[in-house]
């Protein structure tokens, strides 16, 4: 039997969330929804802190929840951020803020359950929308990476194991895997994969992300 995935819902407009509610119910297997009732608080508490996935409505009573956003992705939480907006620049910011992947408030069941199951298992998944805008997008191919994910990303080309990356940066196996999973997803988002170590160093080097002299101290 599949393991049940859980997802928290962050939403201040409560026919929305019954209607994912919903949709997660009937999907085969079932999602297991946490509705934090357009509070973002609730997704760091329990149940919503142990979620796999973060459903995020951007506009919560206010402008762009940029802020609290980047909070949940530097936390390593997988965040899909499903919203009523759809112009260039906030789905762009949000991608380069490091979310998992941008679905409009358009996009039904048919994305937003695949995207939860890809969160949860560390699998790309591009939405329509998303890949609308990238195809546009003339910036450098260059994902964007956070701080945390570069230092990580270092470390785990210095070392022979993420246990010792993970000894190194005080933090957990999970955590460093974590990272590593989400930049070689964000190079997969742009096309270029690179699904082993060597492959993801020299992207790396070819994107000025990191130098030899990184490597070799």
């Amino acid at each position: 039997m599949a393991e049940l995935i859980t997802a928290v819902i962050v939403d201040d407009h409560p026919a929305i969330a019954a209607g994912v509610r919903a949709w997660c119910a009937a999907a085969l297997p079932p999602v297991e929804l946490i509705d934090a009732e357009g509070r973002i608080a609730r997704a760091w508490t329990e149940p919503g802190a142990s979620a796999q996935v973060v459903i995020f409505d951007l506009q919560l009573n206010g402008p762009p929840a940029f802020r609290e956003l980047e909070r949940l992705v530097d936390a390593g939480r997988q965040v899909i951020v499903y919203s009523g907006r759809s112009d260039r620049d906030t789905v762009l910011t949000c991608l380069d803020l490091g979310v998992f992947t941008y679905l409009t408030k358009a996009e039904g069941p048919d994305h937003l359950i695949p995207a939860i199951r890809a969160a949860a298992a560390d699998l790309p998944y591009t939405s329509p929308s998303l890949g609308g805008v990238m195809s546009t997008d003339r910036r450098p191919s260059r994902p964007q990476l956070s701080e945390r994910e570069m230092e990580t990303l270092v470390a785990w080309f210095e070392s022979d194991s993420k246990r010792l990356v993970a000894g190194k940066l005080g933090v957990s196996i999970k955590t460093v895997e974590t990272y590593i999973d989400r930049v070689r997803i964000k190079y997969a988002n742009t096309g270029r994969p690179a699904r082993t170590k060597a492959a993801l160093v020299e992207r790396a080097i070819q994107d000025g992300l990191i130098a030899m002299e990184d490597l070799t101290g």
